[in-house]
């Protein structure tokens, strides 16, 4: 591929931390996006509800859509997304949770493992993820 090839992609990273404050109202909408997914076998469907019934992170990945973050951006179209979703400790006086203009640079290796990152995950963590290509989930 040649430099103007790649240039015209565009990795947006986004890093989000929720604070889940109706357990209940978050697995009942993920139990009713699991049933209305037509695309998904009956099998898959069942492991789904487990997962989503005993881990918050496992409903919140299957609520959160990539392609409505960019589906009415103009002059853009999503090829492909990826995300996951995590359990994590959340101290908000911990540097690595404060985020203004000036500590929002992704050159910077936070944790010093030399991915240039911060690791912010906590113990327990759980893990969710879904995969979105032409605006489905694969």
């Amino acid at each position: 591929m040649t430099s103007s090839e790649t240039s015209r992609y565009v990795r947006l990273r986004v890093d989000l931390v929720l604070e889940v404050t109706e357990r209940d109202e978050l697995t009942d909408a993920a139990l009713r996006r699991i049933g209305d997914d037509e695309y998904m076998p009956d099998e898959e469907r069942a492991h789904a509800g487990t997962a989503v019934r005993e881990d918050e992170a496992e409903a919140l990945a299957y609520l959160v859509e990539p392609f409505q973050l960019v589906g009415e951006v103009p002059g853009v179209e999503l090829v492909q997304a990826s995300w996951s979703s995590e359990q994590t400790a959340y101290d908000p006086d911990v540097d690595a949770f404060l985020v203004d203009d000036e500590d929002f640079d992704f050159d910077d290796d936070v944790d010093g493992d030399g991915d240039g990152d911060a690791d912010q995950g906590g113990p327990g963590e759980g893990r969710g993820d879904g995969r979105i290509v032409d605006g489905r989930r694969g």
